[in-house]
């Protein structure tokens, strides 16, 4: 079991904790060992805010909550083993947790990025797209706001295919779980187009735009390029309101594999054909543009940056 030490258990906590209790009895009785400890997820800026709503130390507000839920908890009788008691609080728990992370950096699995995130102006924390509710913070509720962010990442996409042939080892689990963990993966497989263009008459002089697409065998169909309204060039666009910007493609177009864990400010190519439908809303970049080659002919097109929209949440599993 493994609560958050809010202050005192409810009926949730009961019902739970007396489900896997009733597991771990029945386990022993048909003379199985079982491992049944108790642990406090008790770490992280929840419980400071907590504290400082509360004008208490941290430190004593967390303590005080896991002796009061402790008692209760021993009160209902469950077959917990109390010996193997932690605390995510404890020096003597976190200090595994800074070596795991440091052998990740020794690694080169860990490094700091520029990134996009959900920042929760109440609970002053990044929250995960899971903890977005109707642009909402699950805990606070509060609106949550797009910044960008110096983050610890890590390089699990590195691992995205062998996680990828793994599942198909767990026949055990329900196919919909499987499906739900290998679109969490997100690797999808396609071209990255790098399209040049003319520093003489990009904003900041710019050489190239780079594009992935998963459907390059349409290429010849596609109708303009679409830029996310964080992206470098339209940003620099935006500030110099550039009045022209030639683009042509430089022919090159290099095999790339890659998760769909998009970065902000990427760039997509967008294409139009049979079955498929158009860009449903965008402006036109103004003076952005961009021209290929195709059967020795230069077509002209649009670039376009789509509208602003709410914040939406991205539920994984």
């Amino acid at each position: 079991m493994f609560p958050y030490p809010s202050g005192r258990i409810h009926i949730g906590h009961v019902r739970n904790y007396t489900l896997g209790d009733v597991l771990a009895r029945f386990m022993r009785a048909k003379g199985y060992n079982v491992l049944h400890p108790m642990g406090w997820d008790a770490f992280g800026l929840p419980a400071e805010n907590a504290a400082i709503e509360r004008k208490v130390a941290p430190k004593a507000w967390t303590y005080d909550n896991i002796a009061a839920m402790k008692k209760q908890l021993r009160s209902i009788g469950l077959s917990l083993d109390w010996s193997r008691e932690f605390a995510t609080c404890d020096p003597a728990y976190y200090k595994h947790q800074q070596k795991l992370f440091l052998d990740f950096l020794r690694a080169g699995l860990a490094e700091r990025e520029q990134r996009k995130i959900n920042w929760d102006p109440v609970d002053m924390t990044v929250l995960a797209n899971e903890q977005v509710i109707d642009g909402r913070g699950w805990r606070s509720g509060a609106l949550v706001e797009q910044r960008e962010m110096k983050q610890w990442v890590f390089k699990i996409t590195k691992y995205a295919q062998e996680l990828l042939d793994a599942l198909d080892t767990l026949d055990r689990w329900p196919e919909k779980v499987r499906l739900m963990q290998r679109n969490w993966i997100g690797r999808s497989e396609g071209m990255l187009l790098r399209f040049a263009l003319d520093p003489a008459t990009t904003p900041s002089g710019e050489s190239e735009l780079k594009i992935f697409t998963t459907r390059h065998d349409t290429l010849f169909g596609a109708k303009f390029m679409a830029i996310a309204p964080d992206h470098p060039l339209a940003q620099a666009a935006a500030k110099k309101k550039s009045k022209a910007c030639g683009i042509r493609h430089r022919g090159e177009a290099s095999r790339h594999r890659a998760g769909n864990h998009r970065h902000p400010g990427e760039a997509r190519l967008r294409h139009r054909h049979q079955g498929a439908s158009p860009l449903r809303s965008g402006v036109e970049a103004a003076g952005l543009c961009r021209q290929f080659r195709a059967d020795g002919i230069w077509h002209r097109r649009n670039l376009r940056l789509p509208r602003a929209r709410p914040a939406r949440s991205r539920f994984r599993q």
